[in-house]
């Protein structure tokens, strides 16, 4: 696309001369095209290959605005000498609230690294306001103060407490995509399945993994260890999953970066950009300055309830927790509806509300918000499908044709009370009677093969031969 804008892409199937309903050759997909910033928080605690690498990625991307935040333990204090570092945390709801992704590296839940309060603030990001949260657990094993802290409903992942430094190897050992990962668009490096299988076995291996036990039950395994198992299975090392209305990413190995090696960043930079992207779509359906508007499903049929999600802020950048905010859908026809959304609850300006499609075609969604004074509007493309036709006659000759040729007899509904006398009527099938020939059975030669040789066994033992 040569300009910014809401693009239809349309497939259409050519009718077929015998075909009955042609309404359904025809499919469309709207497609958004928009210049955006997405913003993303790297937090770690050493500069690790890994850290250093995805922060390049990440700074040389067009679409992405980047913060890092370095809890190095031999520095005084936070920051760095580069403008993208920032000296601490986000503390408050409408600084953290601007970032779509957060990557979390070696850290965790300690002195000189992150509060229990700050844990809470990253689940309610993700949970209330659909951004994005990638662990990248590292050798020193900070990972573990997750577990029981706020963030552990998030861990797609049960780790290995005996193993806190995790596993290495001096062989390096590689990824093996599950079924699910091979139709997965974080892990698609190549344009056809054949060609992404291949590079996927072809990466440069990594030499230390997460200790774990296994993935949750709800999470996605998209990539196991190829070789490495236990009781559960093969590790898993690639695992997402949802957490309220955001996405989870897992990542147990800390060897992406050695895919540059040969192709520079070919594949390295074109996977953490997917993820990036993929973790902050829904939260960018639609925004403005005071409102973000995501729904789901993202291709809604006809008929199907549509769920509408909104993240408003006040006139000061604040989250509004109470408010009256609306959305005012407006279907093809010209009919139009007012769905009230109700607050979710907290501190973090989340409204939800549903509503039924009835017909298909471009919806013109339009939410308002009272206290803040500002509309912000997008189009929900609903899915036309071939509905079952209501009160048209059975053709009863057609029916009764079917019946004589295979021997059959044609019942009509009222005549239900019949058919169930009839079945009932149905003599019960004659007993069967099976024959066994026992002298022929191989059981019999090998009953007597055992006694011959336990006759000549015997006399054996006692000297007679």
């Amino acid at each position: 696309p040569e300009s910014i804008g809401d693009y239809t892409l349309q497939l259409t199937v050519p009718e077929h001369p015998e075909e009955v309903v042609a309404e359904n050759n025809r499919r469309e997909v709207r497609i958004p095209i928009r210049e955006e910033k997405l913003k993303v928080l790297v937090i770690d605690s050493l500069p690790r290959w890994e850290y250093r690498f995805l922060r390049n990625a990440l700074s040389r991307d067009p679409g992405v605005d980047d913060h890092c935040l370095l809890f190095h333990p031999g520095l005084s204090k936070v920051g760095g000498g580069s403008r993208d570092y920032i000296t601490a945390f986000p503390e408050s709801l409408d600084e953290l609230s601007q970032y779509d992704v957060v990557f979390l590296g070696d850290v965790g839940i300690a002195d000189g690294q992150l509060t229990t309060q700050q844990a809470e603030l990253l689940k309610g990001l993700v949970e209330q306001q659909a951004s994005g949260l990638v662990f990248m657990p590292g050798i020193q094993g900070h990972h573990l103060t997750l577990v029981g802290s706020p963030l552990d409903p998030l861990l797609p992942v049960v780790f290995d407490a005996k193993q806190p430094s995790g596993w290495g190897s001096r062989s390096p050992s590689h990824f093996a995509l599950t079924e699910l990962g091979r139709g997965s668009l974080l892990t698609k490096l190549a344009d056809t399945a054949d060609d992404n299988l291949q590079i996927w076995e072809n990466l440069p291996g990594f030499q230390w993994h997460t200790a774990l036990v296994r993935a949750k039950a709800g999470a996605d395994v998209l990539a196991v260890h190829q070789d490495s198992s236990n009781q559960h299975g093969r590790i898993p090392l690639l695992v997402t999953r949802t957490f309220g209305a955001g996405k989870i990413l897992f990542m147990g190995t800390d060897g992406a970066w050695r895919w540059r090696r040969g192709v520079e960043d070919l594949y390295h930079y074109r996977f953490w950009g997917q993820v990036v992207r993929w973790m902050a779509y829904q939260r960018n359906m639609s925004k403005g300055e005071l409102m973000r508007l995501f729904y789901s499903p993202e291709q809604p049929a006809v008929r199907q309830t549509i769920s509408i999600s909104a993240i408003v802020m006040s006139a000061g950048g604040e989250p509004l927790t109470q408010g009256n905010v609306s959305a005012r859908i407006l279907a093809p026809s010209g009919q139009s509806q007012t769905v009230q959304l109700t607050s979710a609850g907290g501190q973090w300006g989340a409204f939800d509300g549903q509503f039924v499609t009835q017909e298909a075609g471009p919806h013109q969604v339009l939410l308002r918000c009272q206290e803040n004074a500002s509309e912000l509007s997008t189009t929900i493309l609903v899915q036309g499908k071939e509905l079952e036709q209501i009160g048209r006659p059975v053709r009863q000759e057609v029916m009764e044709e079917i019946a004589r040729v295979s021997r059959g007899k044609l019942i009509n509904s009222h005549q239900i009370p019949e058919l169930m006398q009839a079945l009932k009527a149905i003599p019960d099938p004659p007993e069967t009677v099976r024959r066994l020939a026992i002298w022929s059975h191989p059981m019999v030669a090998g009953l007597l093969t055992l006694l011959l040789a336990a006759f000549w066994i015997g006399r054996k033992l006692v000297g007679v031969i």
